[in-house]
């Protein structure tokens, strides 16, 4: 039940046909877990907390830079040198203080993704490397949790949601291969501010959606900076999968 503060706070939202009161508390008995705390978890997090998601729990083992400060928007000056998952709990605490956040300065590993995947409501997929994409999705299928996916390089962006409660859903690997190969850091081939914002707003979005028991279609979601244009790419579950094809 939501108390007064709580009403005035969300009030915004729950005038919206498709979220209402039924749909504020769905947010608010979730838990969200968030893998990577940079450019895409900045965004995501924020909105997710404002959003009055009952639990965040965030992972990274990394710490902010100065060279992060031009896209990660949750971070300021004075967060140099700290724990990027600390800083951004921080300050989503400041925004919400109603939300359960938990961060974990952490290089995530199998054991570690399969205890924490087993009790997430949803996954969010923020990271920046191939074999921790695939250890994500390794431990989404076997839990049977939706994940949500975004990249963002140079100006290009990328999101698909895998809702792998469904028998039939495609996972990560039937869409990007198993392999671990490919990966193509910031540091290397730069990225523009406003695109990985872009989608990690719309990670925030998709898994409200998930959330709110919206179906999400099996689309790849392209995103040119460039031309600010999207192209969308269906696709569908491979049954010769090594990840999921057996689940």
């Amino acid at each position: 039940m939501l108390n007064d503060d709580q009403l005035l706070r969300y009030s915004r939202q729950l005038m919206v046909e498709e979220f209402d009161l039924a749909g504020q508390e769905a947010l608010a008995g979730a838990r969200v877990l968030v893998v990577g705390c940079g450019g895409l978890a900045n965004p995501a997090a924020l909105y997710l907390a404002g959003a009055g998601v009952g639990e965040l729990v965030l992972a990274d083992d990394d710490a902010v830079e100065l060279s992060n400060l031009h896209r990660q928007v949750a971070f300021r000056g004075k967060d140099v040198g700290q724990s990027k998952a600390e800083a951004l709990k921080a300050q989503l605490q400041a925004l919400n203080s109603d939300v359960s956040v938990q961060a974990h300065t952490v290089r995530v590993d199998a054991d570690w993704l399969d205890r924490e995947v087993a009790s997430a409501t949803v996954v969010l997929d923020c990271t920046d490397n191939f074999a921790t994409r695939q250890s994500i999705n390794q431990a989404c299928v076997t839990h049977r949790t939706p994940l949500v996916s975004g990249a963002a390089i140079r100006m290009d962006g990328q999101l698909a949601v895998f809702d792998l409660r469904q028998p039939d859903s495609a996972c990560y690997a039937c869409v990007y291969g198993d392999g671990t190969d490919g990966d193509l850091a910031c540091s290397q081939a730069g990225i523009v501010g406003p695109v990985v914002g872009i989608v990690g707003t719309l990670q925030a979005l998709a898994a409200m959606q998930v959330l709110l028991g919206n179906p999400m279609p099996a689309t790849l979601r392209l995103f040119d900076g460039r031309t600010l244009s999207w192209r969308e790419m269906r696709f569908h579950k491979d049954p010769a999968c090594p990840v999921c094809s057996r689940r």
